[in-house]
């Protein structure tokens, strides 16, 4: 068993990879909570091991092995973590009332803590906000478990196919090829990010207020001006999903129908994303967590906002459990 001086060396050189791994985690498994759990599982494991590890790789390669047979192992017992445009057609019927499916393990959204990207390095912070994207995770769940270990290792953390090929004990040319029908299957549902506006964006920030402000005034039809046409809603645990800014907006007003003051949207930032968490009034007049929300911009507006109806969300996102 590792001594208590092993201990503290594994410590000092493996700790600086926690962020990455709790990201590349995510990625494999759509679940904030899950990460964290599988985290914990891998450096549990690597310590065990660590007095019988040899060098031949480095550690970081060593670790993220581990990480990843965790995760594989996860996927197998739980199963892929959708979203509701991944698994229907779109409602248009915004007035009936909404059901949930609590028995189907949602995607859910990251705070940007887990991106591991170096802030000292704007090019990096920008491929790592890329690939944590909510859409991007979404479609990576429509990929076959060991399909979607081949993308993220080689696309996003640039692994070499040799490299990739001994983490998975396979060939060379199976990982290609298993790359190449990802790209392929990822082309047909991944997100298109070259519409997206950057966080950063002057524009994007006047739009986020007025966002946040028709909310709490209750100007929900103030929305229709924010929305893109063609605006997609969906709210998970809820499998309904909408298409339209008329129809989103009737949605709201149907399901919601808040009175001003009754809600206060607090900006946060999910998978390089804006978000908001809801807090809605309650009897006593105390504003409570209700939904967080992460949201889509292009430069016509509001194009998708994903609505997350899981308070265990707001404390991971440091959001107060009361205002």
């Amino acid at each position: 068993m590792p001594n208590s001086t092993m201990e503290q060396d594994f410590q000092k050189l493996a700790d600086p990879y926690r962020r990455e791994l709790l990201a590349h985690c995510y990625r494999m498994l759509g679940s904030i909570h899950d990460a964290e759990d599988l985290v914990q599982e891998t450096y549990l494991r690597a310590w065990r091991s660590y007095e019988n590890f040899e060098g031949r790789s480095s550690l970081r390669t060593w670790l993220y092995r581990i990480a990843t047979n965790v995760c594989l192992t996860a996927i197998d017992q739980r199963g892929n973590r959708p979203m509701p445009s991944g698994l229907g057609a779109p409602s248009d019927e915004p007035e009936r009332p909404v059901v949930a499916s609590p028995e189907v393990p949602w995607l859910e959204p990251a705070p940007d803590a887990v991106l591991g990207a170096d802030a000292a390095d704007p090019a990096t912070i920008v491929a790592a906000r890329e690939s944590t994207r909510l859409a991007f995770v979404a479609a990576l769940q429509h990929l076959p478990a060991k399909q979607r270990v081949v993308l993220i290792l080689r696309d996003v953390l640039k692994w070499r196919a040799a490299e990739v090929a001994e983490l998975l004990d396979t060939s060379t040319a199976a990982v290609n090829s298993a790359l190449q029908r990802a790209r392929a299957q990822l082309e047909e549902n991944g997100p298109l990010r070259d519409e997206l506006v950057e966080p950063t964006d002057p524009d994007q920030r006047d739009l986020l207020e007025s966002y946040a402000k028709a909310f709490e005034d209750a100007d929900i039809a103030g929305l229709i001006d924010l929305f893109k046409k063609d605006i997609v809603w969906e709210m998970p645990p809820f499998p309904e999903w909408f298409v339209g800014a008329e129809v989103v907006v009737r949605l709201v007003i149907a399901q919601c129908g808040p009175a001003p003051g009754d809600i206060r949207m607090v900006p946060a930032s999910a998978n390089g994303q804006p978000a908001f968490g809801m807090y809605m009034r309650d009897e006593e007049g105390v504003h409570r967590p209700y939904h967080l929300q992460v949201l889509s911009i292009t430069g016509d507006g509001v194009a998708h906002v994903s609505v997350f109806f899981d308070t265990t969300l707001f404390p991971v996102f440091g959001l107060a459990e009361r205002l």
